[in-house]
């Protein structure tokens, strides 16, 4: 394992580059070592993911190189087809396909040999938190997970893109779903879009919100039949099977993954812990004060749930 960074600060490799395997693809990760401080030999770990076309390029160091100061081993990873991950044709995004890829980053944080395996947490924001919801049902021997702004009702978050859009993106993925079948290609459609763009999201706020996660807007685009999936895909509903604790995080302003479902959803959680921020909107919560904000609550939720042994 290269290490890719190191902190000046504590001489303590900030993170390595790693990959494991997931299926017939190799998915690419940041490893944030634990720190330091912590006592024992192994140390409870969290495995982070992004959202709809996200990679961790976009903003998701921020919060592996936080919950590593924690005293956390992290695991940080991009999805196959997506970021520095293998498969064709790139990206396609596929929900089982990344839940898949959920399950393989459990498994290898898992058998790190610094990771007690019985306390590993896992963290996903939008598309990637309705996905940790997903998770927390699947393998209920997680010992928590935090389920940032998500994706939790595909009828809602569809209903933001509103309908004079819609038919087009609807031929779109028709015919990206039939040329599926038959060759490892896509067509297109747009991810961040201006406002009434042909987009999968759309609202004012999109465009300089994802350009901010990274510096500059990423590949734009995924392949389209995902729209024919995702108002199937309802992971809140299915967060009430929960048996591990689940903290939710909802944006007040979140312009692409409506608040109101989402709340409702976190009340039915037998675990669930959440709280609405307000003034925060599906992207500042990745930076600055906001990112502050909310990670002072994750970090206490953590150490409610999983906490680390220092020294």
């Amino acid at each position: 394992m290269a290490v890719a960074r190191t902190s000046a600060s504590t001489n303590l490799p900030e993170r390595e580059e790693v990959t494991f395997p997931s299926g017939k693809e190799t998915i690419a990760a940041w490893l944030y070592p634990r720190s330091s401080n912590v006592a024992g030999e192994k140390s409870p770990a969290i495995v982070v993911a992004h959202g709809l076309g996200g990679t961790r390029e976009m903003g998701l160091g921020d919060f592996g190189a936080a919950f590593q100061k924690a005293g956390y081993t992290v695991i940080v990873f991009d999805y196959r087809y997506f970021g520095d991950s293998t498969g064709m044709p790139r990206q396609l995004l596929h929900i089982g396909s990344q839940l898949a890829d959920w399950a393989a980053a459990i498994k290898y944080t898992r058998s790190l040999p610094t990771v007690d395996p019985s306390k590993v947490a896992i963290f996903g924001t939008s598309f990637g938190g309705g996905h940790a919801m997903s998770m927390a049902v699947r393998d209920p021997k997680l010992a928590c997970a935090i389920s940032q702004c998500p994706f939790t009702s595909g009828l809602a978050s569809t209903g933001t893109v509103g309908l004079l859009a819609l038919p087009f993106i609807a031929v779109r993925a028709i015919f990206d779903q039939i040329l599926g079948l038959f060759f490892r290609r896509i067509i297109r459609i747009t991810l961040a879009g201006d406002s009434g763009e042909v987009a999968l999201m759309n609202k004012p706020d999109v465009v300089a919100g994802v350009r901010a996660l990274s510096g500059q807007l990423p590949i734009n685009y995924v392949g389209a039949r995902i729209a024919l999936w995702l108002p199937l895909y309802f992971p809140g509903w299915a967060a009430r099977k929960a048996k591990i604790p689940i903290f939710v995080a909802i944006c007040g302003n979140d312009s692409v993954a409506p608040p109101g479902p989402t709340l409702a959803y976190a009340k039915k959680i037998p675990k669930g812990e959440w709280k609405v921020y307000e003034n925060m909107g599906h992207f500042s919560i990745y930076k600055g004060e906001d990112f502050k904000t909310a990670m002072v609550d994750y970090l206490a939720f953590l150490d409610k749930h999983v906490p680390v042994a220092t020294k």
